[in-house]
């Protein structure tokens, strides 16, 4: 099998893992409001998720160019791996039922969505870049995919995953190895 088709299974299966997040933490603010202002949140919460990730997938594939970084992003990727065991795997996933949310405000109903677009969407952005390494169209690919499957298909996702646990596990291990070989491709410079 060539690289770029197991850096293509790679993106796939860390998007389907780490881009329902997003939609989910938006669905579940929104849901606090009348229909009206249901759809400006979910509007602006994608809306702002499609700008962070664009803005972080230049800056990760600028900067993992960087030697030293590489091993930054590799144990950040390393963390999100334990992460997402404890939520999607063990099925823990406390951090989307304890989120709190003012309703009183719609202003700050939309702060909180772009709060966890900020976090969510730099995990899912590392992990596609990482996996891309110097595959800018498959970079590019990733980061469409995201999108779509952040702004259509989230919820479906997140059934699929909980009734379907390999899929969690493929997009768990799919993490470890890009993680690995950032830590991999730094340490072999330094030597």
């Amino acid at each position: 099998m060539s690289e770029q088709i197991i850096i293509f299974f790679q993106i796939v299966f860390i998007d389907l893992v780490l881009a329902g997040d997003n939609a989910i933490i938006i669905g579940m603010v929104a849901s606090k409001f009348p229909l009206e202002q249901r759809k400006k949140i979910i509007f602006w919460g994608i809306g702002a998720a499609i700008i962070l990730r664009i803005i972080f997938t230049l800056l990760t594939a600028y900067l993992l160019q960087i030697t030293g970084l590489r091993l930054i992003g590799g144990i950040l990727l390393l963390y999100i791996c334990y992460k997402l065991y404890v939520d999607v795997i063990k099925n823990n996933s406390k951090d989307n039922e304890d989120i709190k949310v003012d309703n009183s405000s719609y202003l700050k109903a939309i702060t909180t969505v772009i709060l966890a677009d900020i976090t969510m969407s730099l995990d899912n952005v590392l992990g596609v870049a990482g996996a891309a390494r110097d595959h800018y169209t498959l970079l590019v690919f990733g980061l469409v995919l995201s999108i779509i499957l952040m702004a259509t298909a989230a919820t479906l996702i997140s059934k699929w995953i909980k009734k379907y646990r390999w899929i969690g596990w493929i997009g768990l291990f799919a993490i470890l190895i890009v993680a690995i070989e950032l830590i991999y491709t730094d340490i072999k410079l330094f030597l």
